[in-house]
């Protein structure tokens, strides 16, 4: 459904140590996130953060909604690359967690960023990361880029025949089950309290929901929303201001629509959550910086 995909350039993987041995000590005022919110990665960080209540600590640039480099890339970016990596060979793209003091790139890898910022930055916030709990949040994530995300994608692209969709959106669904099923008898998705799981999720919701949407026939749409408990869920997350408070809806449509070449399909029409009620009224705009 994009237009064309970036290449592919190993990610900044370098991590917050606990002390100064580790090159990158949990210093408060040291570190920065480059987030762009229209980015469902770039959101889940911002979530995070908002929920470990880290804006002095580690504070927030905000990044156009859509990439204003030629490559897909970020302007804005460019220079931390640059710095980071002579001759970068691809996009300067967001997330991005920077050193402030050396002026180069920590991070450009999420799952990392998120662990680093709750086990090194988060201590008086929610547990989002309990103990154990490890494996289950990646195999939720697993869940929701593959038989989520992915199939949702394949589902709704332009030319593709009937049993390669019928398998995308059977694909779909038993995922969407999968969460039903624990959501009918569990506050969150994997208990009784909210982790990095449930930022995922939701995340997910909120991109199939406003993107993938637009490109399923009703049918299918109808096929996703039933499922009460997690639209449920999806709501009432969205009623907590760590989450809506970061919701850049009109971004995320200039943002899919600028790289989408696809066809919009009988489903757009339908929206499962009205996620523009349980935005904030001060939320107007999103501004592009916050430090």
């Amino acid at each position: 459904m994009s237009a064309t995909s970036q290449k592919a350039v190993p990610p900044f993987r370098s991590r917050i140590g606990r002390d100064a041995r580790s090159g990158y000590p949990a210093v408060p005022h040291r570190y920065r996130l480059h987030l762009a919110l229209t980015c469902p990665r770039c959101l889940r960080i911002a979530i995070t953060h908002s929920l470990l209540g880290l804006d002095d600590a580690l504070p927030m640039t905000l990044l156009p909604a859509v990439p204003d480099a030629p490559d897909g890339g970020y302007l804005a970016l460019r220079p931390l690359y640059e710095a980071s990596s002579h001759q970068h060979p691809g996009p300067a793209v967001a997330p991005v967690l920077s050193d402030d003091w050396a002026g180069r790139i920590v991070s450009t890898h999420t799952p990392d960023i998120l662990q680093d910022l709750t086990r090194r930055f988060g201590a008086s916030g929610p547990r989002l990361y309990p103990d154990g709990a490890d494996e289950r949040i990646e195999a939720i994530g697993r869940l929701c880029e593959q038989d989520i995300n992915a199939a949702a994608q394949r589902a709704g692209q332009s030319g593709i025949d009937w049993v390669a969709r019928d398998t995308a959106l059977t694909t779909l669904s038993r995922a969407l089950d999968a969460l039903e099923r624990r959501l009918a008898s569990a506050e969150y998705v994997l208990g009784g309290e909210l982790t990095a799981a449930d930022v995922q999720v939701w995340v997910t919701l909120v991109q199939l929901d406003t993107v993938h949407r637009w490109h399923l026939d009703a049918a299918a749409v109808y096929r996703i929303t039933d499922h009460p408990h997690l639209w449920s869920y999806a709501r009432r997350l969205a009623s907590h201001p760590a989450f809506a408070s970061h919701l850049d809806l009109d971004g995320i449509a200039r943002r899919h629509h600028a790289r989408c070449r696809g066809m919009e399909a009988a489903g757009a029409a339908v929206r499962i959550v009205d996620w523009p009620g349980h935005v904030p009224r001060t939320v107007t705009a999103v501004k592009t910086t916050r430090s």
